[in-house]
């Protein structure tokens, strides 16, 4: 395992995701939420069926359109559309604090849903990430925005689609179920568009530039991520996907003049403290169970 090119990789796709979220944001200004999920969901989908011909995975196998691939590939969509909504209606610093709460939930998840166990340790450091998440969206306070609300609807679709995705099966390539996921996500974009009755913008000279910096950036943090974990191990990688969040405010006080007030820092402190102590504490766990396997 090379862990040093892994965490390389896993910052560089960190960037990339953010200047994806960047290039969205940018897009909302002119551009229906609907109409970029479509654009983006059929381009990146595209790609990825492109690899999966390329390597010769096949599409179409029945192992591959299962019901829970069908239900992940849902979570996705529904994951998308509620972020790039939040996208586009808050601060790019905010969403990339509130959705670094993400691992949180999954552990939460993993012991709700697939008993998995977690100690009262894990849990108190869930429960302080999530305290963390009420400070920067702060309900019932001057400085509450409901739309904040769609961050957090995305991790829990996000934190449902990684839960699932430890049961899949094995044998479908990534690249199938990256182009399931994004299938997904242009289906909900056009439904989003017939149900609120969105025209559709013109394309302009402006927006080129945008599009294709949200799906190149989007293709090569995914590929970056999926690289990193096969090259790394992942106990050493995980804690540099924080690193977004550093990227998200730089970019939001570069592109938009964003300035993330105190509480929104000492809360994203706390979400990212919290999701580094779950963490440290699972890999613990998972030492000391190791020996008695052996």
């Amino acid at each position: 395992m090379n862990n040093a090119n892994g965490i390389l990789l896993v910052i560089g796709a960190m960037a990339a995701f953010t200047l994806e979220d960047m290039f969205i944001k940018h897009l909302s200004v002119t551009v229906p939420t609907g109409q970029v999920m479509i654009v983006l969901g059929l381009f990146c989908a595209l790609v990825f069926a492109a690899m999966a011909i390329v390597t010769r995975k096949p599409i179409f196998d029945s192992a591959a359109w299962q019901p829970l691939f069908v239900i992940r590939a849902c979570t996705e969509a529904v994951g998308a559309l509620s972020f790039v909504t939040a996208l586009s209606l808050v601060d790019l610093s905010t969403v990339a604090a509130v959705f670094q709460a993400m691992p949180l939930v999954v552990t939460m998840g993993a012991a709700l849903f697939l008993r998995e166990q977690v100690g009262w340790r894990r849990w108190s450091a869930i429960g302080v990430g999530f305290i963390g998440v009420l400070m920067i969206i702060r309900p019932g306070l001057d400085g509450f925005r409901p739309e904040a609300l769609f961050v957090v609807a995305s991790v829990i679709a996000i934190a449902a689609r990684d839960l699932i995705t430890r049961r899949l099966d094995a044998r479908v390539a990534s690249a199938v179920v990256a182009l399931q996921a994004y299938a997904a996500v242009a289906i909900a974009g056009g439904v989003l568009m017939l149900t609120s009755a969105q025209p559709l913008a013109p394309l302009q000279m402006g927006q080129i530039g945008p599009y294709f910096g949200a799906v190149g950036f989007g293709v090569l943090g995914y590929l970056g991520i999926v690289t990193a974990m096969r090259v790394g191990e992942a106990s050493a990688l995980t804690p540099f996907r924080y690193t977004r969040l550093l990227f998200s405010i730089l970019a939001g006080m570069w592109m938009f003049g964003e300035r993330p007030d105190l509480m929104t820092m000492i809360g994203a402190s706390l979400i990212i403290g919290s999701g580094m102590y779950t963490f440290i504490r699972e890999r613990r766990i998972a030492r000391a169970i190791a020996p008695a396997v052996c």
